[in-house]
């Protein structure tokens, strides 16, 4: 079993990179997938109805920070200390639904335009390194 983990996960490191052609594709077109998924989020949050945000909350914990020497023979005792721990959690918000909708609508209009400058580009990659 590790035998077999071993010989497939430098293939699986060399296949996540991706052809030439696919990584110049890729890096000309960042910005339209950072796009598709905003636009995704944005209609999720128009369909629930609200949106989400993210927030660190912090909780604190006992930890061990030290030792309490022992006396009269007796062994050490362990020293406890509150230590503050942060924490992300994503929570529902509420959203301006209106002002969701305009920016869903010119997110897509930029997703457009992104798409049709990219046409070029994609061609490019594609003339310059051929599969």
């Amino acid at each position: 079993m590790t035998r077999r983990l071993l010989l497939a996960l430098p293939l699986a490191l060399l296949s996540a990179c991706g052809t030439p052609q696919e990584q110049c594709i890729g890096a000309g077109t960042r910005d339209i997938r950072v796009l598709d998924r905003l636009i995704a989020e944005s209609e999720g949050n128009l369909k629930r109805g609200y949106g989400y945000e993210n927030v660190t909350i912090s909780t604190p914990r006992w930890e061990q920070c030290g030792v309490i020497p022992g006396k009269d023979g007796k062994p050490p005792q362990p020293r406890l200390c509150l230590e503050d721990y942060s924490q992300t959690v994503r929570r529902p918000a509420a959203i301006d639904l209106d002002a969701e909708a305009k920016n869903l609508a010119a997110m897509k209009a930029k997703r457009a335009a992104l798409v049709k400058a990219a046409q070029p580009l994609i061609k490019e990659c594609k003339a310059k390194y051929p599969e």
